[in-house]
């Protein structure tokens, strides 16, 4: 009977279910960590995305609203719907919220500058003050399996022109883009230190497991009340809490490039549901058969994404792990 079980389970459904005792299990995840730091409150930096839309919320409904203060942290890449959405989100919470641009630090560290010289000898007919751009990857399941990054040119909202990334520029653009999320990161920290705040992050499990965020960034924050939700389970939660739509809507993205970048587009190529159903059945050690009938994929595809997926877990260990600490005389 377990096998039968077993062969018939529907991973979608799994992942969506009970999700109203998922949302007391979190707040009381919140507030058990608020008091364990003995702090005051809760900081937040609000994106416009669902991730941190279901952060703010679940803090909101556990701690009160005079107890969580948000930070909006756009630059001049940033999508202008970040910042409304953002903002909006914070307002209908009535949650008290500041502007705080990062751009003049990215600016006095010569961020922009460096990428556009990147990017100026990727592109050779890229014109900033006409051509937006992004940082793209293969679709793993219906092209290329190679993990080659290329540049995107986009003018009028049309791709024009893709270039391919040379290794040393990627991990360049790589290293420049990160100082965003850390530059934000440093900005949360002030705030919370002169509040007696805690930094709450919105990483999700699908971004943990793979390694999706910039160490010392978006991940260095003091609870990670979302992540042992895996993306598909974050916008269950949204809809329960009934976010706005615009934001249950909006492409998963880091928000970095000119042109918004979709996380399928760049780190997880290949569909949110898949990915999540890819994780799932490898964190419950389902069989093929099941993989294949709740994906609809072939077995072929399935074990290349699993390949896939293993070797970007295992390239990134090192940002989830705590830094080595030596000790002298043990």
């Amino acid at each position: 009977m377990q096998v039968v079980k077993e062969l018939n389970v529907q991973i979608m459904e799994e992942l969506n279910r009970d999700i109203e005792n998922l949302v007391l299990n979190i707040r009381g995840f919140i507030k058990n960590q608020v008091l364990g730091f003995k702090k005051k409150g809760v900081v937040l930096g609000v994106s416009g995305g669902i991730d941190s839309a279901v952060a703010l919320t679940l803090c909101v409904q556990e701690i009160g609203k005079e107890n969580v203060y948000g930070l909006l942290l756009p630059e001049k890449e940033s999508a202008p719907s970040s910042k409304t959405l953002g903002a909006e989100i914070c307002e209908s919470l009535g949650v008290e919220y500041e502007e705080v641009p990062i751009s003049p630090i990215l600016e006095s560290l010569n961020i922009y500058e460096k990428k556009e010289q990147i990017i100026k000898r990727t592109c050779p007919e890229y014109d900033a003050r006409i051509h937006k751009t992004s940082l793209i990857l293969p679709d793993f399941l219906d092209k290329e399996i190679l993990n080659v990054p290329y540049i995107r040119l986009i003018k009028d909202g049309e791709t024009i022109a893709k270039y391919r990334l040379k290794a040393n520029d990627y991990l360049e653009l790589i290293g420049l883009q990160g100082v965003k999320q850390r530059s934000r990161m440093v900005i949360q920290y002030m705030y919370a230190e002169k509040m007696n705040y805690v930094v709450c992050g919105t990483t999700n499990k699908t971004e943990l497991v793979l390694g999706q965020f910039v160490k010392y960034g978006d991940g260095g924050v003091d609870l990670e009340p979302l992540a042992d939700c895996y993306k598909t389970q974050i916008y269950a939660l949204g809809k329960y809490l009934h976010i706005n739509e615009e934001i249950m809507k909006r492409p998963p993205s880091a928000d970095t490039w000119s042109h918004y970048t979709t996380d399928e587009e760049f780190y997880w190529r290949m569909p949110m549901h898949i990915m999540d159903q890819l994780l799932y059945s490898q964190e419950h050690h389902l069989p093929l058969q099941v993989i294949e009938k709740n994906t609809g994929l072939s077995g072929d595809k399935i074990e290349k994404a699993q390949r896939h997926i293993n070797r970007i877990s295992n390239t990134t260990e090192y940002i989830r792990a705590a830094p080595p600490v030596y000790y002298l005389n043990r």
